[in-house]
């Protein structure tokens, strides 16, 4: 008779299977949670790298436009009469290469971030914000400033933001929107070590609008853009601290500086605008059928503000606006003028070049015409007050002219007359003006695309 034995039994502590249990229950909740927050992390980590070559960037280009017009000084050393060839010869080739080589490079370049924003075809938008278009920005710009043209660099390098952060966007392209915002915002942090105007100027002017969605990772990538700037260039500011006060029995000059800015501003934007979308009748036909000889023009026209003004109107014009707010040197009643001048025709003429810098020269130059009138009143309340109603009335965002005047200079004792300034400016430059520049300009982009695409939202 067979033995029959029972097969061996492994005995389980009580309580091991509901452990168990519990464990992979748990296991499961958090690689679901790992899988639900990854999105969101590697959003962050874009926003956060992109932010760091947007500083790069920024400091590269604001190395390349000190360079770039420092050989315009030493090309001209020999004779000032040599900018009479160099800077017609000059904007001839960067309109050239702007039309053919790099298009959609031209003129500012935040026009194309607000445009890019707003259009729904893939394509167009890729067009405005491509490496292509940001390297060919750089370039152009260098040779426009190397020739005299009277440009800044804040503008290109708020387009060269934005084409970064698109590139590091096409991992995620549903965030495409707010990645541009945050390109363009940390471009202006950047470029003048100024991250609270960065924001403000992403949300008056870039969006125009709040994005809650994507407000904290603006404000992640700007400041990743400007500890970069600051790691390389050190904790500086743009114009130098100034202590200027103005007293309160001179505050009746506050409104007529202001409203005489605004009223500059706004008609720089119309002469802007105007030439944009085309100069009626035989001369704008001409302007179509040779752009690079009405660059050649311009060009030619910018030397002979340059002659007058005895080389002050060429470039970006910040090293005579620091010496005009600081009062270290005397401004000609000529100065403004020209540089307003030299700034309409380096504009409409179809190379790279921002408006940031130049139109805080002219404001300057407002600010210290008035003080030679004024004598008795501070140079500098007056000058930034010119530089906050000039800015404003260029650019018609009064929030963003004041933030980033006050950034720039330190000075928080003019905050509440530069505020008031920006408000009657903005006022007198709609009275001129109606629509804001880079908003009208974004809209005719996307008007000639003839593709669909977003309204262009303005605010009051």
């Amino acid at each position: 008779m067979t033995e029959m034995r029972d097969a061996p039994t492994t005995i389980e502590p009580a309580g091991s299977g509901p452990r168990r249990s519990r464990y992979r229950r748990s296991i499961t909740r958090l690689r679901s949670a790992s899988l639900e927050a990854y999105p969101l992390w590697r959003g962050r980590l874009l926003f956060l790298a992109g932010g760091i070559c947007v500083g790069l960037a920024a400091v590269l280009m604001a190395k390349g436009a000190d360079l770039a017009q420092e050989g315009f000084r030493r090309l001209t050393a020999p004779s000032p009469l040599i900018a009479l060839v160099l800077t017609p010869a000059g904007f001839a080739l960067a309109a050239l290469l702007a039309r053919t080589v790099f298009p959609n490079s031209q003129g500012s370049g935040i026009p194309q971030v607000i445009a890019a924003r707003h259009a729904r075809d893939e394509r167009f938008r890729f067009s405005l914000i491509s490496p292509r278009v940001a390297c060919g920005k750089v370039l152009v710009l260098f040779l426009g400033l190397l020739c005299g043209a009277s440009a800044g660099r804040e503008g290109p390098t708020v387009q060269v933001g934005a084409a970064i952060m698109a590139a590091f966007g096409r991992l995620t392209p549903d965030r495409l929107p707010g990645l541009l915002l945050a390109g363009g915002a940390a471009g202006v942090a950047a470029a003048f070590n100024t991250p609270l105007a960065g924001i403000v100027f992403g949300i008056e002017e870039l969006g125009r609008a709040y994005e809650a969605r994507s407000s904290g990772l603006i404000v992640a990538g700007i400041v990743a853009a400007g500890l970069t700037s600051l790691w390389l260039l050190g904790n500086y500011t743009y114009f130098g601290t100034s202590q200027a006060e103005l007293p309160l029995a001179a505050g009746w000059i506050v409104p007529l500086l202001a409203a005489l800015g605004g009223f500059a501003g706004g008609v720089f934007s119309r002469l802007v605008i105007l030439f944009a979308r085309g100069l009626p009748g035989a001369a704008g036909r001409l302007i179509r059928a040779r752009p690079v000889v009405f660059a050649a023009a311009c060009g030619l026209c910018v030397a002979l503000c340059g002659l007058a003004s005895q080389g002050t109107a060429y470039g970006t014009g910040y090293e005579e606006a620091r010496a005009i707010l600081h009062g270290d040197a005397t401004t000609s009643w000529t100065y403004a003028p020209l540089k307003f001048a030299a700034t309409v025709l380096s504009s409409v003429s179809g190379i790279p070049g921002g408006l940031f810098a130049p139109s805080l020269a002219v404001g300057a130059g407002i600010g210290g015409t008035v003080h030679g009138l004024l004598p008795d009143m501070p140079v500098g309340a007056l000058v930034l007050i010119g530089m906050v109603a000039y800015l404003t009335g260029v650019l018609q965002a009064p929030i963003t002219s004041f933030v980033i005047v006050t950034e720039m200079t330190q000075n928080h004792t003019m905050m509440i007359p530069l505020m008031v300034a920006a408000l009657i400016a903005d006022a007198a430059s709609k009275a001129v003006c109606r629509g804001g520049l880079y908003h009208t300009l974004a809209e005719l982009m996307l008007a000639r695309a003839d593709v669909p695409a977003q309204p262009v939202t303005q605010t009051a």
